[in-house]
């Protein structure tokens, strides 16, 4: 809308009540031990070769960061990095298929290079299948490049699927 349109707009509206009322944002917070039980339920609705708990529980004794994005106490999704050593990589990413296609992803991945940078890592990797074209596109879009592929990476009705490896150098947040 233009300028003038939006001008227009608020003239017509005087004296009328305006509903313009903005849905609030998911929370991120940090994954708790309590979470699993509903983590789980995304992540097998999600993979058809799903992490079991007790790789979340490690994640979460081996102190990697281990976040979720939570509306009104439920869970959407769900992001796990681990940092050391300069470099930081991104473990999972997952979003609950209802919720999926939404921006959370990218919601999710985004703290999970915030995070990275906290860590001062100066790059960050991750691996994805190449049979899910919507992540590869989100990584893309926010600056992965290929950087390699690791064969029969991923476990996959009677074989194994390769993985495309991605990376990104990271820029110290800007001021």
């Amino acid at each position: 809308m233009q300028t003038r349109d939006l001008a227009a707009a608020a003239r017509a509206a005087q004296g009328r009540v305006v509903n313009a009322a903005v849905a609030p944002l998911p929370r991120l917070r940090a994954l708790h031990a309590r979470d699993l039980p509903e983590l789980m339920t995304i992540e097998n609705a999600a993979y058809e070769f799903p992490w079991t708990q007790g790789i979340f529980s490690d994640c979460l004794a081996a102190g990697y960061e281990c976040w979720v994005l939570e509306d009104g106490g439920q869970l959407l999704g769900y992001g796990v990095l681990s940092a050391a050593a300069g470099e930081a990589h991104i473990l999972n990413v997952c979003v609950a298929p209802a919720h999926q296609h939404c921006g959370l992803g990218r919601l999710l991945v985004r703290r999970l290079l915030d995070l990275a940078r906290w860590h001062r890592a100066a790059q960050v990797f991750l691996e994805v299948r190449p049979s899910n074209p919507n992540a590869i596109a989100l990584y893309h879009s926010e600056g992965f490049i290929q950087i390699g592929v690791r064969k029969g990476y991923y476990p996959a009705h009677g074989t194994r699927e390769d993985a495309i490896v991605m990376g990104m150098d990271l820029l110290p947040p800007s001021h």
